[in-house]
């Protein structure tokens, strides 16, 4: 069996148009930085003490400002010509913002322009990254003069606020906002809104158009057992465990487009077509017969598309104690790489546990929808790597400086690090991920942005689908 690369060629690009911005605070310590992000994110959550140094990590925050939303990454104080802890912490402080989209420097207004201040632009000019300047602990207008002489900077407008009362603060997340990078809004295939999706897919002729009678307990599909017989992509309103669902019956998938003529082929474009439509996909397969390579390509195409996925086994109920042995074997074989995927035993003939798809259903497409916030996610990836750091690779090691889900349908992670990690490492973490937060029956997406050594840019390196099979 072939294999399905989770990673794209050196040089292609991750789906990176799918990720939040991020926007990195940074500043020399006690300027300010955590109380500010307090007041971005609308809660108490970054430590405040009035004591230099507080904040030794990087730590990432879900925000948002007039419906555009980001991950906001609060940084230790940063000083340059530092030794030990305070050269860590500037090291943090560094990988943030040279990962990030927009970096958001904090001056305190009252002290002005220090030798570290200076310092600091100095290497925030080289990351090539916007910079929005905040004149901070500008509690009136008697200080709003304050903040001018930080025009010397040469980073741009200050813009005067007081992080501890609110002040200013609006005016500075607009300035935030629009410096974000431009990036064309992905053509949604959802249809907001009405009934669940389902596309109903498999090899032809192992019986989803019976299956989908079954389901709406009249004859709306015609069936045939001619390979086939279904042409056109039906959608049928059926109501099972007191939900309406809105059902894709789909012309059978075939292995090569190329080999179909005429009608099989416009056949075979509708029914990708479909899993397009669709939210979760319910893979048929007739098990009176050994699992074939379609039955296989089919539950790829389903995970390459990015839909929920349920696995139903047709004709259980004609199986005997030897095929049943040998079958389970084959699907352990075969697709163990989707052991994630809820599974169903029915018969469409004569309606065996075919409600037993409703609750699998529902688990899939929960998982789908599924959202971890930013600080829960970077506290459970801190102890992983923790306790299992990535592994070494050219004689150095790759650090993970944080992660964040850029988005849900299917879940997608994108980890922020400092060097390639390995496929294998990357499998590691989404079985973990997959252990600790679930996610039975959705594909997981990982992919990683990747900080340029030279700091004057980011490569990115990613999955834009599962890494599922081998």
């Amino acid at each position: 069996m072939h294999a399905v690369s989770g990673m794209p060629e050196e040089g292609e690009a991750a789906a990176e148009a799918a990720v939040k911005p991020v926007v990195a605070v940074v500043g020399r310590p006690n300027v300010g930085k955590s109380s500010l992000v307090n007041r971005i994110i609308g809660r108490r959550e970054a430590v405040v003490e009035d004591v230099p140094g507080v904040t030794r990590d990087r730590v990432a925050y879900d925000a948002s400002w007039q419906a555009a939303e980001f991950t906001l990454v609060d940084t230790g104080g940063w000083e340059t010509s530092v030794s030990g802890l305070a050269a860590m912490v500037a090291r943090q402080a560094e990988y943030a913002a040279q990962t990030a989209d927009v970096i958001l420097f904090v001056v305190d207004a009252t002290v002005g322009i220090t030798d570290a201040d200076e310092a600091v632009t100095r290497v925030l000019r080289a990351t090539n990254r916007p910079v929005v300047l905040a004149a901070n602990k500008v509690d009136g207008e008697l200080q709003e003069a304050d903040a001018l002489v930080l025009w010397n900077l040469g980073v741009g407008e200050p813009f005067p606020i007081s992080a501890l009362h609110g002040r200013g603060t609006g005016d500075l997340l607009d300035a935030v906002v629009a410096s974000f990078p431009e990036v064309p809004q992905a053509e949604s295939a959802d249809e907001e809104g009405g009934p669940r999706r389902i596309a109903l897919v498999g090899r032809p002729n192992v019986g989803k158009s019976s299956l989908l009678n079954r389901l709406a307990g009249e004859d709306r599909v015609v069936v045939d057992e001619v390979a086939g017989t279904t042409r056109d992509a039906v959608d049928e309103l059926i109501e099972l465990g007191g939900e309406t669902w809105k059902f894709i019956d789909t012309a059978g998938i075939r292995r090569r487009f190329r080999n179909l003529q005429g009608a099989d082929y416009y056949a075979t474009v509708r029914t990708s077509s479909a899993l397009d439509r669709a939210e979760v996909a319910v893979v048929l397969m007739d098990v009176s017969e050994p699992l074939a390579e379609q039955d296989i390509r089919v539950v790829e195409q389903v995970v390459e598309s990015g839909r929920a996925l349920v696995l139903a086994f047709n004709k259980w109920d004609t199986l005997d104690e030897e095929r049943r042995y040998y079958l389970e074997k084959e699907i352990d074989r075969q697709l163990s790489r989707v052991s994630w995927a809820p599974r169903v035993n029915i018969s469409a003939k004569t309606g065996r546990h075919v409600e037993k798809l409703v609750p699998a259903l529902e688990t899939g497409l929960a998982s789908w929808d599924t959202r971890i916030p930013t600080g829960r996610l970077n506290s459970w990836l801190k102890e992983l790597v923790a306790a299992t750091p990535p592994p070494v690779r050219g004689g150095k090691q790759p650090k993970i400086l944080f992660a964040t889900q850029a988005s849900a349908r299917p879940p997608h992670f994108v980890l922020f690090t400092t060097g390639f990690l390995e496929d294998n490492y990357r499998r590691f973490v989404e079985r973990r991920l997959r252990e600790d937060f679930g996610f039975e029956g959705s594909p997981v997406k990982l992919s990683m942005r990747i900080r340029d050594k030279k700091g004057g840019g980011r490569a990115s390196k990613g999955s834009t689908r599962p890494d599922w099979k081998r």
